[in-house]
């Protein structure tokens, strides 16, 4: 069966709310070319079985490219929705909040549920931390989890910091200075062809924000549970996801940690390694696509 005439309009929504965004706050030099920043759906007309996929900070829907074609060639629709700020530019980013991502998420699962019976949760670094967002809220919409690489505890120093360094920002802003702000940080980027090269601040707080929310209630989420990281993550502790894993109050729950010393696990040759962990999962936890 094709898409729905509601499916079908709500994806050019989507597609609409990006090219204005794009519109608006592009920015010569420094933002990405469109095809980056392009909310997508890989869809098998016959089969009923989705993943929603997120992606992280600084990123886009490009970033999650690789993982959505290895799960569409096992038969499964993927979703890719963007983040609110994100795809356009970081002064973009800058003004946008921890509700504005959420939102973006669930209205990717209502894309998503409008042509799957049994909808995957997944997730990378702040789309993993959204990923357990929506999972407490709506534990009765999944079939399962994927948590790759969230951002429980920020390696970096300057993350210490983010909260009184944007609480400084604000009030400049409201005294109309500007000189003395640091409103963005250097983000050095594993994949530069998709992420921005800073960071706002704001969104820092932002994230330490959402996983504290999130942290508090792990234990309530029961769903079937993949948890992964990077052992030698230079941005990310992997302790993050050890508490994750640790905390989550499903008994159907499995982490494995991969021997890389990069954040960005999905991209490259090392995604094999993290794909083939999610197919095992899959297939154990018995959400096997109709083929």
């Amino acid at each position: 069966m094709g898409l729905s005439d509601r499916c079908k309009q709500w994806l050019a929504d989507e597609e609409l709310l990006f090219d204005q965004d794009y519109q608006c706050h592009a920015i010569a030099g420094e933002s990405k070319d469109k095809t980056i920043g392009k909310p997508y759906l890989l869809h098998h007309p016959d089969n009923k079985k989705g993943v929603l996929l997120v992606h992280g900070l600084m990123a886009a829907p490009f970033e999650v490219k690789q993982w959505a074609d290895a799960l569409y060639s096992q038969g499964y629709n993927v979703y890719a929705p963007r983040l609110a700020g994100h795809g356009t530019s970081v002064i973009d980013l800058g003004t946008r909040t921890k509700a504005e991502w959420v939102n973006a998420v669930e209205r990717g699962y209502k894309i998503l549920a409008e042509c799957n019976d049994d909808i995957v949760l997944a997730g990378f670094s702040t789309g993993a931390a959204l990923a357990l967002n929506i999972a407490i809220k709506n534990p009765n919409n999944f079939s399962a989890l994927i948590c790759i690489s969230a951002p429980l505890k920020i390696k970096k120093f300057s993350a210490n910091f983010a909260r009184p360094i944007n609480q400084w920002n604000k009030i400049l802003s409201r005294l109309n200075v500007s000189k003395a702000k640091k409103e963005f940080v250097t983000n050095h980027a594993d994949n530069p062809h998709i992420n921005y090269l800073r960071c706002p601040v704001s969104s820092i707080v932002q994230i330490q924000s959402l996983m504290k929310d999130v942290r508090q209630k792990l234990t309530s989420i029961d769903l079937p549970t993949l948890v992964m990281h990077a052992t030698n993550d230079p941005k990310v502790d992997v302790q993050s996801s050890r508490d994750i894993y640790r905390l989550i109050g499903s008994q159907d729950k499995s982490y494995h940690e991969i021997d890389f010393d990069r954040h960005g696990i999905i991209n490259g040759d090392i995604s094999k390694q993290v794909f083939s962990q999610v197919e095992l999962f899959l297939q154990a936890s018995s959400y096997k696509p109709v083929r």
